[in-house]
């Protein structure tokens, strides 16, 4: 018997189309990973404003989207509870980035996870 899964991690980029000028990417459409592992789901963007707000969102099947966190230029933000366990995030403002790491990686974690900016 294996002690693995093949864990589909799945994302799309969520475009916020308040300004043309502001937006995010994410690389990948789809990760494969084994349960254990360490994903980290990249996410950059752009902004004309000197504030920005990232936020991550998981979304499982036939689900409405489900917060998990958002992290903020100047200050922490915050992560909702049943994600401060495994999921974190860092938002640097001089790449412009906010990955989403995903520690130990389990099955129920196979969703499409969204990037959205404010």
């Amino acid at each position: 018997m294996l002690g693995w899964a093949l864990i589909s991690l799945c994302f799309i980029a969520h475009y916020d189309v308040s300004s043309g000028q502001d937006r995010v990417e994410q690389s990948y459409r789809e990760m494969p990973a084994s349960e254990g592992d360490q994903v980290i789901l990249r996410c950059n963007y752009t902004t004309t404003s000197n504030t920005a707000y990232l936020f991550w969102y998981k979304q499982l099947p036939n689900r409405s989207p489900t917060f998990i966190l958002n992290k903020y230029t100047f200050g922490e933000g915050t992560t909702e509870p049943d994600f401060k366990e495994r999921f974190s995030a860092t938002l640097n403002s001089t790449s412009r980035s906010v990955p989403l790491t995903i520690q130990d990686v389990c099955v129920s974690d196979s969703a499409v996870y969204y990037c959205a900016l404010k």
